[in-house]
């Protein structure tokens, strides 16, 4: 772990009414101590239909945490029935914003192509994206987890200005551990979050790679955090499962 502010998130995919997320929200608040949160920002990627009342809860209780989104659509407006656009996240004050989650990528079939302009439309709103990258087991086991990172991460970033890579933040989630109880290793999530920084070095220079922060995600639990996190280009994580629970998702905020 740098010097870098942490940056844990909450993803908690399709879960939650909008209740639920109060619940969630005030109880979190409740479990911490003020100085729990000075060396950590904490996102929560709440589905859509939540964030106006996270939003809502947020400003009038001051809660020290930030609005994320777990989606975008690229375009501002117009004939996309069921889609969001970026202009409507950041009217509801959206911090952050997940693009090419890996199950949007599978599931939903993401290319390269639409994560790129969903990372495009959230800095141009003023949002930071987590740009997720990730290999599967198969790709993994043949040798090729360091080359489909490496790809995914440039085709969505190599065109972004410096001041841009230094706000981004890069979420590793190797795709055989989310979900499925495994877990990289330290060892493995440092290697591969030292390759990601190493790319924006090459492609953005040594100060803005330095500034980027990269999180791992897979299978986060409070068992396993602390050792995670030292990684020295480990910055956080992107917490599955485990951030459904203001419990365990407190015992994650401060076990490192």
């Amino acid at each position: 772990m740098s010097d870098r502010l942490a940056i844990i998130a909450a993803n908690w995919k399709m879960h939650k009414i909008h209740t639920e997320a109060i619940q969630f929200a005030q109880k979190l608040h409740y479990l911490l101590d003020e100085g729990d949160l000075a060396r950590v920002e904490v996102p929560i990627c709440a589905p859509y239909t939540d964030l106006r009342t996270l939003q809502t809860l947020i400003d009038a209780d001051r809660l020290p945490f930030k609005l994320g989104a777990q989606n975008v659509y690229w375009e501002e407006e117009g004939a996309y029935t069921g889609e969001v656009s970026p202009r409507m996240l950041r009217a509801l004050d959206v911090d952050y914003v997940i693009c090419g989650h890996s199950e949007r990528r599978e599931l939903f079939a993401e290319t390269d192509e639409m994560v790129t302009k969903k990372v495009d439309a959230s800095f141009s709103h003023g949002m930071t994206p987590i740009l997720c990258v990730g290999e599967t087991l198969e790709e993994r086991e043949a040798g090729e987890a360091e080359s489909k990172v490496v790809g995914q991460l440039t085709a969505s970033t190599a065109h972004l200005s410096t001041a841009q890579v230094t706000e981004l933040v890069v979420a590793y989630e190797p795709i055989w551990a989310i979900g499925t109880g495994q877990t990289a290793t330290p060892d493995d999530a440092q290697e591969m979050c030292g390759t990601i920084r190493r790319r924006l070095e090459e492609l953005h220079g040594a100060e803005a790679a330095g500034k980027a922060r990269i999180q791992y995600g897979g299978s986060v639990k409070p068992g396993n955090i602390e050792m995670i996190m030292k990684g020295p280009d480990v910055d956080g994580a992107l917490v599955g499962g485990a951030s459904l629970d203001p419990e365990d998702f407190a015992r994650i905020l401060t076990a490192w």
